[in-house]
């Protein structure tokens, strides 16, 4: 039989369909593989009865010829996504043992496409961070490694848990969340294919909160027609959220394969930027290469308050933080340390529940929101937000996609860039500003490094209009046959 793990989602529907395997067969296979590479960390709380139960659901489907769109595909879920009845914690002590009484709409959605959940993926603390390194339960190592060397690196962040999974064969498709770049960045370190939605795209309901004006639902998978598939399923409007969208969710899997002849594809100046890798910017130009000889047409563009998203993104991200978080009072639900009194409870559940890196972002929030600081910090960062939507928009009416670098490095060893929060913070320089705006955003692996480790370009699009970034994703995905695999599986291959 074929190695099971190494199947692409698409691939694994065809063979459940023609019964070549079964559904709980798959999920035995990714189980073992979970198993075996526990030293990873990619799950919080694995949930392989779940999964066992699922499966023989989705068998039972097969066998009366009822197969659903992700009927019988093991999945990591990101463990953000409230699972009713099963752990779900941020990746914080302050969460820890909370068991949410619902269902988030996304996860809702991919288990009624028949979906299989083997865990809760890991993750930094309530999403906030661009290594994965924050978690309360431990650093997830990316599957990659150096040629030659042995040291762990990071898997990017916050989404690290579930790249990771599927770029390790512990999972063929993953959810993660985008605040900042936290689906983006990942998949670009561990050489896989990921998709930021438009903003109101996907369901926020059931997700805990960072920044409610930025976070957005997407997914993770080894290739574009998978991530198709998965957006798919977990897009589409919902009452329960009031920045959902009413719009239509079309089949995103119609763009791939279609002609970009003609496509307008932008290349904005502001992008080569100091202190990027120059292997990056040459993956950069092969990709400028890769559509225009697919047929497409090469516009410089302008994006010129660019350079304060990063700036305005770290006001406005902890602003919302600090908001969101104040929730976590040790009354309600989670952690609770008594004190001696109501106000001495708040402060000693809240110092030992959040994480270092939370509690800076919650001070920094608390800051630009108090009195004599709102006007000069938090304001003025709206009205810059406010300018770099205008500069998307601009760019838009000359070309159709925008295609740049996904991150200014390879992904770094764990314990590097952590020193200065701010040098961290400059691993999203390239994908914040598309989240300030709302865009809808891809990342794809395109090429290695000269130390071996996974290169990723970005696309971004117009609001509402993923399918157009799908149908260029591919183009460069078929002229790129990117097939690398991780250092740790080339001895696993069947």
């Amino acid at each position: 039989m074929t190695n099971l793990t190494h199947l692409t989602i698409k691939e694994a529907l065809t063979g459940l369909k023609k019964k070549d395997f079964t559904v709980s067969e798959l999920t035995a296979a990714h189980i073992k593989a979970t198993e075996a590479a526990r030293h990873l960390n990619c799950y919080i709380t694995e949930t392989f009865d779940v999964a066992r139960k699922q499966s023989k659901e989705s068998d039972a489907r097969y066998a009366k010829g009822d197969g659903r769109l992700l009927d019988g595909i093991p999945i990591a879920m990101k463990d953000l996504f409230c699972t009713e009845g099963i752990q779900t914690t941020a990746a914080s002590k302050i969460l820890k043992g909370f068991k949410p009484p619902y269902e988030s709409t996304v996860s809702g959605n991919l288990f009624r496409d028949g979906a299989v959940m083997l865990g809760k993926a890991n993750l930094d603390e309530f999403a906030m961070g661009s290594s994965n390194t924050t978690s309360a339960y431990g650093n997830v190592i990316n599957p990659w490694r150096r040629k030659g060397d042995d040291k762990p690196l990071v898997p990017g962040g916050s989404s690290g848990g579930s790249a990771a999974a599927v770029a390790a064969r512990l999972a063929m498709g993953a959810t993660g969340t985008d605040t900042g770049g936290s689906i983006r960045q990942p998949a670009a370190f561990c050489g896989i294919t990921g998709i930021k939605p438009t903003y109101g795209r996907c369901s926020r309901f059931g997700v805990v909160a960072f920044a409610s004006s930025l976070d957005q639902p997407g997914a993770f998978a080894r290739n574009t027609e998978d991530c198709a598939l998965l957006l798919q399923s977990m897009a589409g409007f919902d009452p329960k959220d009031s920045t959902s969208v009413n719009c239509p969710v079309p089949d995103y899997t119609q763009f791939l394969g279609q002609s970009v002849k003609g496509l307008k594809v932008g290349m904005p100046r502001e992008y080569r930027i100091d202190g990027t890798s120059p292997e990056i910017i040459k993956l950069w130009e092969s990709g400028v290469q890769m559509m225009r000889d697919a047929g497409a047409e090469i516009v410089d563009v302008s994006l010129p308050h660019t350079k304060y998203a990063l700036q305005t993104y770290y006001v406005i991200a902890p602003a919302e933080c600090s908001s969101n978080l104040a929730r976590y009072d040790g009354v309600r639900f989670g952690l609770r340390v008594e004190g001696e009194n109501l106000i001495d409870m708040y402060e000693k559940t809240r110092a030992a529940g959040f994480g270092k890196e939370v509690k800076r972002r919650i001070l920094i929030g608390t800051y630009v929101l108090s009195a004599g600081y709102y006007d000069a910090y938090y304001n003025k960062a709206r009205r810059v937000r406010k300018l770099i939507w205008q500069d998307f928009t601009e760019a838009y009416k000359k070309c159709d996609v925008l295609l740049t670098p996904t991150a200014p490095t390879a992904a770094f060893a764990i314990g590097d860039n952590m020193q200065d929060p701010v040098t961290m913070y400059l691993n999203d320089i390239f994908t914040i500003p598309a989240s300030m705006a709302g865009m809808p955003g891809m990342s794809l692996p395109v090429g290695l490094s000269s130390d071996g480790l996974p290169l990723g370009l970005q696309l971004l699009g117009r609001p509402f209009d993923e399918g157009t970034v799908f149908k260029a994703a591919h183009a460069i995905e078929k002229a790129a046959n990117f097939t690398a695999l991780p250092q740790t599986l080339l001895s696993k291959v069947a």
